[in-house]
């Protein structure tokens, strides 16, 4: 089994490991040195494709921080546990009848997913708490024996159990687990007093059943990880952008599920932080285009974080980094409907088969067949001209050449113009999302795009959205598996509150006696994996009496009535920034008090060098012919990365070519490199807000 997080280890090696849709990641740092490599992922056991990456890295003894899309996909794909809910007696629909929320407003016939839990596995058991958490009913000690014997011999696997406002009380969750783990120890339970012990009865029970169907699957993927790793010890990356030990991992998997993404905008903003030493809170833009989809997130001056997400139609009430995904990959396939018009994604032909150039078999195009037909790929310089992966210009050509007689006759190279158009304008939707709709203007922010396919698509969504900046960092192509090295040790707990914002708040001594078991309770957490001092945070979602939404707002530390004060006048200005208006003299309600320890990590030092002479001729590979405009090709000046130095200037249009991803830079672009490698392109006469 991995060692304790805790634990000396020497030699330190750390291995970033990002499982992406297309490919897995890594980034080794050993002696103060960095590696990076790519291999493909295998699908049907992701641990299969980090064994193989670590074997050829000549890896056996390290930490492993590992991103992983296990918990997503088994929601995606509903093949979790043979799971079942437990639940006060009357409430055994409450996962079917749900939210009356329409995702479609104007489809007339509209069919939701079938609840994880079918019918017959979800079962009530007399007992009831009043909104208080007082008793009405006593738990019926034996309609639990009863029905966790009946659930057991069905071959259930996991349980949920959810109980009416056991977040006022756990105590009935608590014995009925109790006595079920008594007898059948074998049985995965997930409590809702555990896991989210929050208000909204809905939300709760959705959430614990996720992390019911998924923790048997993630708990047997860590003993599999744990297997090609017996000198070395493991971290998880969690939503919120914080990694956590395999058993805290593997006991609630629910927070795993956006842990690949989250990684992105950790690594995304560190590499903008330091790479700035004069702006240490910098505004991005982050765009993280893999294989399969694309993850955009608004950075203003902070990592962004979320108390909610929805996840493949279920709403999932866990801390998250706040990543807004669409369907637009490298991988994703286009197809025209029966009405002629051209689609991208969101099917994707992933790691298997893969891209039609990839000749594994694909024979629909992708976004990445796209790109090679019109020039902006080379089978040179993929991957670093790696034997193991060659891209057939020929097939992609002639995939697209018939995809362009569905349209109507196009050119193989017009039709792969439509298919980067139609992927832009998805990611441009995306992007203009958690910009602007939510009052942010997008001039005023930098465009940091990475993943494998990220900067090919900048320039174009740049000048759509009218942003005068790009920052493309040395290996965008795995800044997500940096993103888990630089990504500190974090737990995070919760508490409704359901009260008046107010002094009595503090006075009555609620919220301080709430801020100290939430801190002890994460402080617990963290010295089990080695950490006995962390660093504590607190923040408040607030509303005005009478709303049915909140705004997190953070709460200053130690706690006085002026942190109170502070917060409310937070959300004042955060209301103001999201909904165009706001009330100071309303009522202000504190709805959830949230605390988050934080057991800090040592993050490595970026490369830097001093800047040389601005001629980047010494690393002009030729001239290709690329596609910009249907009419014809125009000659692009190609560079070798690794050849570029620090002050080197260039003008598109260019390609940059190196291992892990393309650059490419449109007309009317200038780009420079700065001391720390990092390309920052300029649209001529666009300046920045």
């Amino acid at each position: 089994m991995p060692r304790a997080m805790g634990e000396t280890f020497e030699p330190l090696t750390v291995v970033g490991v990002d499982v992406g849709g297309t490919f897995t990641d890594f980034v080794v740092l050993e002696d103060g040195r960095m590696r990076i490599w790519k291999c493909s992922t295998t699908p049907a056991d992701q641990t299969q494709a980090i064994a193989s990456g670590l074997a050829e890295l000549g890896i056996r003894r390290a930490v492993i921080v590992h991103g992983t899309t296990l918990a997503t996909n088994a929601l995606l794909e509903r093949r979790g546990a043979r799971t079942a809910l437990l639940t006060t007696a009357g409430f055994a629909d409450l996962l079917a009848i749900g939210r009356q929320n329409r995702p479609h407003l104007y489809r007339l016939s509209q069919e939701r997913e079938p609840p994880l839990v079918p019918d017959e596995w979800r079962r009530e058991v007399p007992e009831r708490l009043d909104a208080s958490g007082q008793v009405l009913i006593p738990l019926d000690e034996e309609a639990v024996d009863e029905v966790a014997g009946r659930l057991a011999s069905k071959g259930v696997e996991s349980l949920a159990i959810v109980f009416l406002f056991s977040f006022r009380n756990p105590a009935h969750e608590r014995r009925a687990a109790e006595r079920i783990r008594a007898r059948y120890p074998h049985l995965s339970l997930s409590l809702s007093s555990e896991i989210l012990p929050e208000y909204r009865e809905y939300e709760r029970t959705v959430t614990t059943v996720v992390n019911a169907y998924i923790s048997p699957l993630v708990g047997r993927y860590m003993e599999r990880l744990a297997q090609f790793l017996p000198e070395g010890h493991i971290r998880v990356m969690q939503s919120n952008g914080g990694v956590i030990g395999p058993q805290q991992a593997a006991e609630q998997a629910a927070r795993l599920v956006l842990s690949g993404p989250a990684g992105g905008v950790v690594g995304a903003f560190f590499v903008a932080r330091e790479s700035q030493p004069d702006s240490p809170a910098p505004h991005i833009l982050t765009l993280d285009m893999g294989g399969t989809s694309t993850d955009v997130a608004l950075c203003p001056g902070a990592v962004p974080y979320t108390p909610e997400n929805t996840v493949a139609g279920l709403p999932l009430r866990l801390p998250a980094v706040d990543v807004h995904t669409v369907g637009a990959g490298g991988g994703s396939m286009a197809w025209v409907d029966a009405a002629g018009v051209l689609h991208v994604g969101p099917q994707s032909a992933g790691a298997v088969p893969g891209p039609v150039c990839y000749g594994r078999g694909g024979k629909t195009p992708t976004v990445t067949d796209a790109h090679l037909v019109l020039g902006r790929l080379h089978p040179a310089y993929f991957l670093g001209g790696r034997g193991d992966v060659s891209l057939d210009f020929p097939v992609a050509r002639s995939a697209l050449a018939r995809l362009g007689q569905e349209l109507g006759g196009l050119s193989a190279e017009e039709a792969a113009l439509g298919v980067i158009q139609v992927a832009n304008a998805t990611m441009e939707r995306a992007l203009r999302y958690v910009s602007v709709e939510r009052g942010y203007d997008p001039r005023r922010f930098t465009l940091l795009p990475f993943g494998g396919a990220g900067p090919l698509h900048a320039c174009a969504l740049a000048e759509a959205l009218d942003i005068p900046r790009i920052l493309v960092p040395p290996h965008p192509g795995v800044l997500s598996a940096l993103g888990l090295l630089v990504a500190d040790v974090t737990c995070d707990a919760s508490r409704s509150l359901l009260c008046r914002a107010d002094e009595a708040l503090v006075t009555s001594g609620l919220l301080g006696h709430a801020l100290g078991e939430l801190s002890e309770q994460v402080r617990a957490t963290l010295r089990a994996e080695g950490f006995p001092r962390p660093i504590l945070e607190a923040a408040l979602d607030l509303r005005y009496r009478g709303q049915s939404y909140e705004l997190t707002v953070p709460l200053s530390l130690p706690l006085t009535a002026e942190s109170l004060s502070r917060a409310r006048e937070a959300f004042h200005t955060a209301h103001q920034q999201r909904y165009g208006y706001a009330m100071p003299t309303e009522t202000v309600e504190a709805v959830t008090l949230r605390v988050r320890g934080i057991g800090p990590v040592p993050r490595p030092a970026l490369p830097r060098a001093p800047r040389e002479k601005e001629d980047a001729a010494p690393a002009l590979l030729g001239l290709l012919p690329v596609w910009f405009r249907p009419d014809s090709p125009t000659a692009t000046s190609a560079y070798a990365r690794s050849l570029l130095r620090p002050g080197n200037r260039f003008s598109g249009p260019a390609i940059v070519f190196q291992y892990d991803t393309t650059v490419l830079v449109h007309p009317g672009w200038e780009a420079e490199v700065d001391e720390w490698g990092n390309i920052w392109m300029k649209r001529t006469g666009l300046e920045a807000l």
